[in-house]
């Protein structure tokens, strides 16, 4: 028998791809509101409640409202996009390669806080280190990164797609976030196992979907005897066996003279780049990513597809 999913928030860019990665599939049925109903609580209250897992694409306040409309249900399953939970101790954190034991807790969840598409890059790339003993307490670890414009929502994207008025359209390339208060820091120093906040610069390019996450190093800041090779060691050690994020050879990151934000648009998985010069005083580590695929949309649908494996 099929599961049933219910969307919530169907209409909206992140769920219009989940529909899409689940189109043709006979293991679920989408349960489905019609986008003139979207605001009928009742109506919405019914399938929650009817959904052997509720996949939520909703800001941060309808989702909570969301969850206590499940308030005595006990079977109902949850996948939050928002940023609501992401930070919660009773909510699974879905970053199923985040280290060997994850994918198991996201497996048995009632409740799980889909990452940030920031985050997953951030925190792939910060936490094999921290993990390993790398990474130092107190290490002033900066975060640079630029995504397509999708991650803005549907207001984002229509100022940026309005080729009618070109005069609405935003710059080619901008930062923001500029008090440094962004929503995501929380979210990559507890699941980076940070004990200090990342300073995060992100930016958005002229692209509709890709990013590109940057954890510049300084190595004589770090554990002693580290290096290019040892570093990279350590994110191969931590993801082998992993087939959705992978780390890509450091002989063949040296053969690149560029890295294209837009390389894994349309995929769900994530390549991890580590680039310096052999004993060289820096190392730049580079996450590489959909921000609609695994960092959204596709690791909704992952950690739906762990869930129903339970």
């Amino acid at each position: 028998m099929s599961a049933k999913i219910f969307i919530d928030g169907e209409h909206g860019t992140t769920g219009l791809q989940i529909r899409t990665r689940m189109a043709g599939r006979r293991d679920v049925t989408l349960l489905s509101i019609p986008e003139a109903e979207r605001r009928n609580a009742a109506m919405r209250e019914d399938l929650l409640n009817g959904a052997d897992i509720a996949i939520l694409c909703l800001p941060d306040d309808a989702s909570k409202e969301a969850v206590a409309m499940l308030s005595g249900n006990n079977k109902v399953r949850i996948i939050d996009t928002s940023t609501a939970y992401r930070v919660a101790p009773d909510w699974a954190y879905g970053f199923a390669e985040m280290d060997k034991a994850q994918g198991d807790r996201i497996k048995l969840a009632r409740y799980v806080a889909n990452p940030g598409c920031y985050p997953t890059g951030a925190i792939g790339l910060i936490r094999p280190l921290r993990a390993a003993g790398i990474l130092p307490d107190g290490y002033p670890v900066s975060v640079n990164a630029v995504s397509g414009y999708t991650g803005g929502g549907k207001q984002m994207i229509a100022q940026m797609e309005d080729v009618n008025h070109p005069e609405h359209l935003a710059a080619n390339n901008f930062l923001y976030g500029l008090p440094l208060k962004h929503k995501h820091v929380p979210e990559m120093t507890i699941h980076g196992q940070l004990d200090r906040a990342p300073l995060f610069a992100p930016s958005v390019g002229r692209f509709a979907q890709g990013m590109i996450v940057q954890v510049p190093l300084f190595v004589e800041d770090l554990a002693d005897a580290m290096s290019l090779e040892s570093i990279h060691a350590a994110l191969v050690e931590h993801y082998a066996g992993q087939t959705v994020v992978t780390v890509v050879p450091l002989a063949d990151s040296a053969k690149l003279a560029r890295v294209d934000a837009e390389e894994l648009v349309g995929q769900d998985t994530m390549k991890l780049y580590v680039f310096g010069t052999p004993g060289g005083a820096h190392v730049n580590l580079v996450a590489v990513l959909d921000n609609l695929g695994k960092g959204a949309s596709g690791a909704a649908v992952q950690n739906m597809d762990l869930m129903l494996s339970a």
